[in-house]
């Protein structure tokens, strides 16, 4: 792809070339991307991606970069990042959200609000377009509990709406995850609620995030699907792993299902960190381990 050309074609974008992706994902980790992408609406995504399959350019959306691993080889072609686009809008029970608001401050909006429902999510860091595609949930509370429309931009250039049937929402999938596609907005259903009650359950779940997990490191959040029938961290511990290290990675000594950077960890000591667990845990278990966090990009070269 000619760099150069893209960027002078929108000047009133922000591209950055050649970037650094690991100035930007929660493990510090990555490699560049050839253009990073920092739309600020709808339309501009739309653009970039028109321009992209105009020029047969590859494209992808890292959200804002949290259950998400980048090689460290980079990525080619064009990477969005939708965090410009964080817009929070209230109708009555209902909370419109651009796709790169943070899940976090939305779950504030709604208690602003006195609005009910979002208090599971009060902790889990990410965007909300990336909640949806990957149905993110924690404590009981899933995404497509209070789901209920969507605004996607289908490769071909369409906007739709998709409607919560539509969504194929299982544990920690959405339909989206087989289709090249960008959710631009979403819409959620709340109640009325009480805000003091609101406020309680989510100062409980937040004291309870903060002593079971590592919040202190760098980390790209639970590493693996929880494995039916069994619980990924007690696995992990049984199998005499929590702790150890892999060049700059560490399996969380408070947490056993999360792996932190300790020591200017590499995306390559991350993904052969996950194997040697995945391995271990099917040699002595008989159980495969399922990533939960995407692992994209090239391997340095």
């Amino acid at each position: 792809m000619n760099k150069e050309l893209m960027i002078k074609q929108f000047p009133e974008i922000a591209l950055l070339k050649d970037e650094a992706l690991l100035n930007y994902t929660y493990t510090k980790t990555g490699g560049p991307a050839d253009i990073l992408a920092f739309p600020k609406s709808a339309k501009e995504v739309e653009q970039i991606v028109a321009y992209c399959r105009e020029t047969d350019t590859p494209w992808l959306v890292l959200g804002n970069a949290s259950n998400l691993i980048v090689r460290d080889g980079g990525i080619r072609g064009v990477v969005i990042m939708l965090s410009e686009m964080n817009q929070i809008t209230v109708e009555d029970t209902t909370l419109i959200v651009e796709a790169g608001a943070k899940l976090i401050d939305t779950t504030y909006v709604a208690l602003h609000e006195s609005l009910t429902g979002f208090e599971f999510a009060c902790g889990i860091p990410g965007s909300v377009g990336g909640a949806v595609f990957m149905n993110a949930g924690a404590y009981d509370g899933e995404i497509q509990d209070i789901f209920a429309s969507c605004d996607v931009l289908l490769a071909d250039g369409r906007v739709v709406t998709m409607m919560k049937e539509e969504m194929a929402f299982s544990y920690r999938h959405s339909t989206l995850q087989d289709q090249h596609a960008i959710i631009l907005s979403a819409r959620f259903d709340l109640a009325q609620g009480d805000q003091d009650q609101i406020k309680k359950r989510m100062d409980e779940l937040t004291e309870l995030r903060q002593l079971k997990q590592p919040l202190e490191y760098p980390s790209c959040g639970s590493v693996f699907k929880r494995p039916v029938g069994h619980f990924t961290g007690k696995l992990i511990q049984d199998a005499g792993l929590q702790g150890l290290k892999w060049g700059g990675a560490q399996i969380s000594e408070k947490h056993a299902g999360f792996i932190v950077n300790v020591d200017h960890a590499t995306a390559t000591d991350y993904v052969e960190l996950i194997a040697h667990i995945q391995q271990v845990i099917k040699e002595r278990f008989d159980v495969q381990l399922e990533t939960e966090v995407r692992i994209i990009g090239e391997e340095a070269k």
